[in-house]
């Protein structure tokens, strides 16, 4: 399994605190079956500051002490990053990441809105070449109250990634079912973990996956899972899968999307 949205980067943000915790996660990573990690700290969320310069020379280093201490996962860099007004300035000046240097981005949104520029934001990106990945849409307010809201921004051309342990039932059962909801009304595309440390806030990628077999079905589960391998590979994502007779139907973006 390959997880694209962690927090297993030590000193950032609130994630992994230091080195010992950040090896314990991708050890943690490792047993659940994780091959390949992003590591995704919080940048411009009114909180952390993380620029592309610090996570560049951060992930060789833990890397490096993964290597030496024989995890076998591969870590890779992006960011979290909230929306805010100079978004686009400072990815022309190269303070913002991809993920793992392709075209997608992962883009945050408060918990309680959807921003007001968010459509914009998204529309731009996808004029210069580039896919939003909505993180966690499920968790905000205006989402749930109306998916709708998260509609219009997959269909500017963006993606939608749900967290591991809400679809597991972690965060309570109707926080399961609007991300099973989600998922069925082709607004989520990748399951990731937005793994946080050992305890608290783990991977949890596998139970996640085994919810989606057992309530989504075998597609849905290869769905995901090829989804998170595209886009590390910077390949081109499955936009649906459900139709309104629930049958497998498989879209490529680029083709099939507004923009394509």
């Amino acid at each position: 399994m390959i997880d694209i949205h962690s927090h297993i980067l030590p000193f950032v943000d609130d994630g992994a605190a230091d080195w010992a915790a950040a090896l314990a996660m991708a050890q943690d990573a490792h047993q659940d079956g994780i091959t390949a990690v992003i590591a995704t700290p919080h940048h411009a969320n009114g909180v952390y500051l993380n620029p592309a310069s610090r996570i560049n020379e951060l992930v060789p280093e833990l890397q490096e002490r993964l290597q030496e201490a024989g995890i076998p996962v591969q870590v890779l860099a992006g960011q979290e990053i909230r929306v805010y007004g100079d978004l686009l300035a400072d990815l022309e000046r190269g303070e913002l990441l991809t993920l793992a240097g392709t075209r997608y981005i992962l883009l945050e949104m408060p918990s309680s809105r959807v921003p007001r520029n968010m459509e914009e934001t998204c529309h731009e990106l996808v004029i210069q070449g580039l896919i939003p990945v909505i993180a966690h849409p499920e968790r905000n307010s205006e989402v749930a109250d109306d998916p709708r809201k998260l509609e219009k921004l997959i269909d500017l051309g963006a993606v939608g990634q749900v967290t591991a342990q809400s679809l597991a039932g972690v965060f309570g059962s109707k926080l399961q079912k609007l991300s099973l909801d989600l998922c069925r009304r082709n607004l989520v595309h990748v399951i990731a973990s937005d793994a946080h440390d050992s305890g608290h806030r783990p991977f949890g990628l596998s139970e996640a996956y085994r919810v989606v077999e057992k309530e989504l079905g075998s597609a849905t589960f290869d769905f995901f899972q090829q989804n998170s391998r595209n886009i590390v590979e910077n390949g081109e994502l499955i936009r649906a899968i459900y139709n309104g007779s629930r049958n497998l139907r498989q879209r490529m973006f680029g083709i099939f999307s507004r923009r394509g």
